[in-house]
Order: structure tokens, then sequence, then C-alpha cells
């Protein structure tokens, strides 16, 4: 039986030093830019990127906002009535393989059982083309803590605007790593420049 073997580097879509996501897992991520997290995260992917959201908010991407980040025709957005359809449509894109990132944005950590479904169905995904997918969880702010999340992240947004050397008028957040299974709890101040997260110190 032939096998496909995914490359180290496959293995791992990394934002920035320290900021490691492993695929064919699924990850949290909380506070008030967690969207753009997500995001920056989808600017680094190829192929395309679902989006699910509930249908009963009115908070909208906005593509002009986005675009710095990521080609908004790449997104593709499902509309769930229910919280558990968005985990169910989240756990057959997976599976299937067919994007390689997959961003459910729920209004309340999901339960533990339905996280190992996500990994399990992460893990099959790979199976059908050889590249594992990942999903992100974005969860309210304040109510993050999904159990048996590979790992959880929060972004805040930061005063201000990045200065020095990057482009003009860029964004600040500090990103904090709360939980991960093989690395130490985490702060850094970070910026947007050209499109990628930078970690560092910056101007306050």
């Amino acid at each position: 039986m032939l096998q496909t073997r995914v490359s180290p580097v496959a293995a791992e879509l990394v934002l920035a030093p320290g900021v490691t996501l492993a695929r064919a897992r699924a990850h949290e991520v909380t506070g008030p830019a967690r969207a753009a997290f997500a995001l920056l995260a989808a600017g680094l992917t190829e192929g395309p990127v679902l989006w699910i959201r509930p249908d009963w908010t009115a908070a909208r991407l906005l593509g002009d906002g986005l675009a710095r980040l990521v080609q908004p025709g790449r997104l593709i957005f499902a509309h769930a009535r229910r919280p558990a359809d968005a985990l169910w449509a989240a756990e057959e894109a997976l599976r299937s393989g067919a994007a390689p990132l997959v961003v459910a944005d729920l209004t309340a950590p999901p339960a533990l059982l339905a996280v190992r479904r996500l990994h399990l169905a992460a893990e099959a995904g790979s199976l059908a083309t050889g590249l594992p997918p990942l999903a992100l969880l974005l969860t309210p702010d304040g109510f993050g803590g999904a159990p048996g999340v590979e790992t959880r992240w929060r972004l805040d947004p930061a005063p201000g605007w990045a200065e020095g050397g990057v482009e003009e008028g860029c964004p600040r957040w500090h990103l904090s790593r709360l939980r991960a299974r093989m690395a130490p709890e985490a702060r850094w101040p970070a910026i947007l420049d050209q499109g990628r997260l930078r970690l560092g110190d910056v101007s306050s």
C-alpha cells in the first residue's frame, strides 16, 4: 500500500518564532483580536479556508480590512444555526481534508469530547491529501478554556500603531501563549509587518 509521508516542515504552521501550530490538531484562540490571529494563520496557508460562524450574530469580516492578511477570495463562510452545527461542520471539513485551515467561531468553548473528535477528524483528513489540516477554535473573550486543545492563545490589541522600520499604521498586539503541550506560557509584544506576525519590542 502506498503511504503518503508529511515532511517535518509541513507538519507545523509557524506564524513566528515560538508561535507554532501543529497540523492535524485543534487549537484555541481567545481575546478581542482572535479573528486577526486566524487571518494571520490563513495567510500562511494555501488553498481555501473554511470559516464557520453562528448565523445569529451581526459581526462580519470586511474584505478591505482583511486583504492585508489574506486574499479574501480564499475565505469560504459557512453559517451555523446552532453551536452543535458549527462543530459538526468543522469536523466534516477536517475529515475531508479539502481545506488546510478550518476556523470555527464559537460562542462558548466546546466540550472535551468535541475537541477529541476534531483531532481525530484532522488526522483522518491528512490521509486524503497528505497535508494534515488544522482547526482554530475562536472562543469569546473571557471564555477561553476549551479542554483538550493542542495549544491555547490570546491576542489583545495594544494602544497606538507600530513605528520604526515597519509599514506605517501597522497594528500592535499583545500575544499570549496560555497553553501548549511542549512549551511554557509566554507573552510577547507583536506587530503586523508586511502582512506577517513579528514578535519583539515595539515602541510604547
